[in-house]
């Protein structure tokens, strides 16, 4: 099947093997084509950098102060038992000097101890784990729906995808258009970083050999957004980068340097 006659298909599968929920021969398939094609090795990495925010969507969480004074009562109230156990247990000093009973002595208040630990530890996650199990179970489904309709309205916005590759084929780069933000979204997916002294800039190569114009500079961060109007990418049939003196050149003069990266600008399909 042509996946590129089926965008909502394709959609849905990028989606599921980018949560982990596309699995055996179906995974596989869609890793061969994502190798052979740009469209579908596209819509791949921009799911998985969307589900990379589910990682934020459960802020950390304190244990309610009661729980900790449990635990304190807890172990002073055995710290105390341990004591007087200890008075009680006080050898004769003609029995003091007996290696055996201290050291047994000396064992038990060990194991006793190692014991009481995991008590406490078994007590801590029980108490924290109930009181926050049901607040976790109340929000969780509020949040993942929330969390879809943002991605669902994020993905309506996407309007031009591409996957920027070296001359191995090797991802660098992943460029998409935000019609809503009128912005390219920029984010590095391979492991180039350009040197202190240089720097990447983006070119929109247009259709019928014209010359490139630039789109801006790539700054060094992983994840940048550039300001665009659609104007500057509809009908580009592809996108390029160049490795620039430090801060760029001027976009009417085109690349000065090797071009680094380029790959096919995307419609996607509404």
């Amino acid at each position: 099947m042509d996946l590129n006659r089926h965008p909502e298909l394709l959609e849905r599968l990028a989606a599921a093997y980018a949560l982990g929920t596309l699995r055996g021969g179906a995974r596989r398939r869609l890793e061969t084509l994502a190798r052979e094609h740009a469209t579908v090795r596209a819509a791949v990495l921009v799911w998985q950098g969307r589900w990379a925010g589910l990682t934020e969507l459960q802020p950390e969480q304190e244990p309610p102060p009661a729980v900790w004074v449990r635990i304190r009562n807890l172990v002073d109230a055995e710290q105390a038992r341990e004591a007087q156990r200890a008075r009680r247990a006080q050898p004769a000093p003609a029995a003091a000097a007996a290696p055996a009973g201290g050291g047994w002595l000396r064992s038990l208040a060990l194991w006793r101890g190692a014991a009481l630990a995991g008590a406490v530890a078994t007590l801590a996650a029980v108490v924290v784990g109930a009181g926050l199990h049901g607040r976790l179970r109340e929000d969780s489904g509020a949040r993942i729906a929330a969390l879809q309709r943002e991605l669902e309205t994020a993905a309506s916005q996407v309007r031009y995808v591409a996957v920027l590759s070296d001359p191995q084929a090797h991802p660098s780069l992943l460029v998409t258009f935000d019609a809503a933000k009128n912005a390219l979204v920029l984010q590095r997916v391979g492991d180039y970083r350009e040197a202190a002294d240089k720097s990447l800039q983006l070119w929109a190569l247009p259709p019928g050999g014209g010359g490139p114009r630039s789109l801006g500079v790539i700054g060094s961060q992983a994840l940048l957004t550039l300001p665009a109007s659609e104007s500057a990418v509809h009908g580009v049939p592809a996108l390029a980068v160049s490795l620039e003196p430090h801060g760029g050149v001027p976009g009417d003069r085109g690349p000065t340097g090797p071009v680094l990266f380029k790959g096919a600008l995307i419609e996607r399909m509404t």
